[in-house]
């Protein structure tokens, strides 16, 4: 279980390393570097790399001052899925994160850093 320890602005610190860019955080690995194809909103075809992943909670992080705008087709989709996801300011989602993850869940984190 990959648990983050600290997030300030453009920084996030998890039991894994630091990151001052965005990422993907699952039950299994980190995922750094994380670009969007339109940098301040998220589309289904942005979390391409889930696929894969079997997870029951997607929270994403929508940065500092919360900019980062969720396509509806992102809830959409997660939700044909089965998935739930919570969405908000990325210092809130953390500790929302961090919250699940206490509690057994299997959860992914998508988390914008900055903004």
């Amino acid at each position: 279980m990959i648990k983050i320890r600290n997030y300030k602005f453009g920084l996030l610190e998890t039991s894994e390393g630091r990151y001052t860019q965005d990422l993907i955080i699952s039950p299994t690995s980190v995922k750094p570097n994380w670009w969007r194809k339109e940098g301040h909103r998220l589309s289904v075809e942005d979390l391409g790399a889930l696929k894969k992943e079997d997870f029951e909670v997607l929270v994403i992080g929508t940065g500092y001052y919360g900019v980062m705008k969720v396509d509806n087709d992102v809830l959409k989709a997660m939700r044909e899925r089965g998935v739930d996801v919570i969405v908000a300011k990325t210092g809130e989602a953390v500790e929302i994160f961090n919250k699940l993850q206490d509690e057994g869940r299997k959860v992914v984190g998508a988390f914008h850093l900055t903004c």
